[in-house]
């Protein structure tokens, strides 16, 4: 009995400890976790302490229960509304705090295992004759009814509180929202994530438990998408959205964005970049380099589950993929355009250019050697689709603008006017380079579209007929193959990242943080995008470049941001176990 009544002491001075801790922070809503508190320490001293210390008595034995296993949930409570308020708390008051709920909800537990049904009766002779004498007495008629639903009410509260607990500290279960990990993942996939030694923390604070965990590449991770705002109000918007969904038994999410979309946050992607590393990706292919070597190597892993081509997956597992991202046709499409890019001859692509140039020359009815010196199109007008599918009409409007044959001279050949371009590597990098030929390789099919519509114009053919030319047409098919690859091409490269710094230096991913992206690489806004594209030159080393909508933004994530591995499938049944290491693509 003594050992009980000592706990009960203890814990009253623990609570009361963490009740003063609750001052508020400002002027908000963090004003009310002192009233929290208090009003459950008050709650604690008339049916637990007095009770048990003062009368020693175990006449209200289940409300004493039922108080304990509430402790640590309403003590939570009131953390977390402390913590709802605009302004933070310095990390050492965090800590305090939350060491100090701690102590409460260890002494919560082991109060509840003292006064459990199976041991508490034994802790004196009074209480075992009071427990012979005082029989349980189940209710009846509307009475049973009432105790019915208040059971129930207590079990769903206890379980709610208990998951977030569980969620907070040992694991959580997902579900997979989208075919980003395909084929890894499939859609409705669920996956259990151990968050111990992720370093979890207290809800809206930097409090919790030390960082164990080391990541490497390959490891799929559920964390923080970073694309989202992370302030106090956000933070906290977030934190009661994913309560009331646990309450709500996953019906009801009101984790929104600021237009009221549901929010992909978090996210399951793969670790493809570690600390200390420098990455870029061409042709569907990772490499990387390190300060112990400058050189860059393809990072062999990566083809282990980078999914390039759905179209060879298994047939269990395709009939389950609700979209293929490229058909078999447009896979070799892609293939055809990387090769012809490889192997474009920079120096015969020059002298086409100017070739090209003087051929319109010849047919410009204002032609002149003095330079353009109006804007005769934006870069709205030079992204690439508008580019070529205005082809005709640019063709007209320059052979009659003054100054369009300029315009169309240097459009073909400012970009060979340096050096630069004679260099093994276009702009120092692959990355670069390949942009740069791309870009090549659009003038030279727009050039040619150009001056072929100037020829059928000079042949008296109308406009109307342009289009079935053979020439013409051979060239739209070559073009349609590079818009539609130009369009696919930031889900299939990557410029060089962290990029180098103002005089060349390699920067590199910092210590502790980690970069990601999805298996399924053409489905998978992840790591290497923002979620708006701009119109941006598709080689920044040409001032008369095409353009291109581009939402390339790559950044990486720190530890602190990652909620843990996903560490096993459970179901559906059929795939339950260890995430496997995706599909060759």
């Amino acid at each position: 009995m003594e050992k009980l009544k000592s706990l009960v002491k203890i814990n009253l001075v623990a609570c009361s400890i963490y009740t003063l801790l609750s001052f508020p922070i400002g002027a908000d809503i963090s004003i009310m976790a002192l009233p929290v508190s208090a009003a459950f320490l008050f709650l604690l001293l008339k049916s637990v302490y007095i009770p048990l210390v003062k009368k020693e008595s175990a006449e209200h034995m289940t409300c004493m229960r039922r108080v304990i296993q509430y402790q640590p949930f309403a003590f939570i409570t009131a953390f977390v509304i402390q913590h709802s308020g605009s302004n933070g708390m310095p990390f050492f008051l965090d800590l305090i705090c939350g060491l100090s709920w701690l102590s409460t909800a260890v002494l919560s537990v082991i109060i509840q295992y003292r006064l459990s049904e199976k041991r508490v009766w034994s802790t004196c002779p009074q209480w075992q004759q009071f427990h012979k004498d005082h029989p349980a007495v189940k209710p009846t008629g509307s009475k049973r009814i009432a105790y019915e639903i208040l059971e129930w009410i207590d079990a769903l509260l206890q379980a709610v509180f208990t998951i977030i607990l569980l969620n907070i500290f040992i694991f959580q279960l997902y579900e997979i929202p989208s075919e980003s990990m395909v084929p890894t993942f499939l859609i409705k996939d669920r996956v259990i994530v151990f968050k111990t030694f992720a370093g979890p923390k207290l809800p809206l604070s930097n409090a919790g438990l030390p960082y164990i965990q080391n990541y490497k590449r390959g490891d799929i991770v559920v964390f923080r998408n970073p694309h989202y705002a992370s302030d106090r109000k956000s933070e906290v918007k977030t934190f009661f959205s994913q309560f009331l969904y646990m309450c709500s038994l996953t019906l009801l999410n009101t984790n929104t964005d600021e237009n009221g979309e549901l929010k992909a946050d978090p996210l399951v992607k793969r670790i493809t970049a570690v600390p200390g590393e420098q990455i870029y990706m061409l042709d569907g292919t990772l490499y990387s380099r390190t300060k112990d070597s400058e050189e860059f190597t393809p990072v062999t892993d990566d083809a282990r589950w980078a999914a390039w081509d759905l179209n060879p997956a298994p047939k269990k597992i395709k009939e389950k993929i609700q979209q293929i991202p490229l058909t078999e046709k447009q896979a070799a499409q892609c293939l055809e355009v990387e090769a012809e890019r490889r192997n474009l001859d920079l120096v015969s692509a020059a002298l086409e250019c100017e070739a090209l140039a003087r051929e319109f020359r010849l047919r410009a009815k204002n032609a002149s050697n003095e330079p353009c010196t109006e804007e005769l199109f934006t870069k709205s007008d030079m992204m690439i689709y508008n580019m070529f599918s205005s082809v005709n009409n640019t063709a007209i409007s320059l052979l009659s603008a003054k100054g369009g044959a300029s315009w169309f001279d240097s459009f073909l050949n400012q970009w060979h006017s340096g050096s630069e371009w004679k260099e093994k590597m276009v702009g120092g990098d692959m990355y670069q380079d390949s942009v740069f030929r791309l870009n090549i390789m659009a003038k030279l099919l727009f050039g040619r579209l150009v001056v072929r519509n100037a020829q059928l114009l000079y042949e008296n053919v109308p406009p109307s007929e342009w289009n079935n030319d053979p020439v013409k047409i051979e060239c739209f098919e070559k073009a349609q193959r590079l818009v539609d690859y130009v369009f696919e091409m930031d889900l299939r490269n990557l410029p060089v990242f962290p990029e180098n710094d103002e005089d060349g230096k390699a920067s590199y991913i910092p210590e502790n943080c980690y970069f990601m992206m999805g298996d399924n690489r053409y489905n998978s806004l992840d790591m290497r995008h923002k979620y708006q594209q701009e119109l941006i030159d598709l080689s920044r080393l040409d001032p008369y470049s095409v353009t291109y909508y581009s939402g390339i933004a790559p950044q990486y994530v720190n530890r602190e941001r990652i909620l843990g591995r996903a560490s096993f499938r459970f179901w559906p049944l059929s795939r339950a176990g260890v995430p496997g290491k995706g599909l060759r693509g």
